[in-house]
């Protein structure tokens, strides 16, 4: 499961990577400053969470605990739903998209939280 998490955590890295770039080349000339902003918001967080997605997998290869299996998956939800949403908003221009942004939120502090007790128990 280390390795899944570390693969995750990987691709998702190369596709934020992928993401900010095309944003500011491909988009900039496209889209609102508003879109832009909200893609690039996308972007960022997608970042952060690849690279949390590292240390789940380190954690998950010293002790595979519940808590950290659930922070991996958590953040696997958040990065979905969260900058998943903010993309299809951003490239879409339809905000409906913006009602599963909250529910990646949560995942993502959930995932945090696992994260925290994890790293406690391990």
């Amino acid at each position: 499961m280390d390795r899944f998490f570390l693969r995750a955590g990987a691709i998702s890295g190369f596709i934020s990577v992928l993401a900010g770039a095309f944003g500011a080349h491909a988009l900039r000339a496209r889209i609102s400053p508003e879109h832009l902003q909200t893609f690039e918001t996308g972007a960022r967080y997608q970042m952060y969470h690849a690279l949390v997605l590292l240390a789940v997998a380190w954690l998950v290869s010293r002790s595979p605990t519940g808590m950290a299996l659930w922070a991996g998956r958590l953040f696997l939800i958040g990065t979905l739903l969260f900058s998943g949403s903010l993309y299809l908003i951003a490239l879409t221009g339809v905000t409906r998209f913006g009602l599963a942004t909250p529910f990646g939120g949560v995942a993502f502090l959930a995932g945090w939280l696992c994260l925290a007790l994890a790293a406690n128990r391990a």
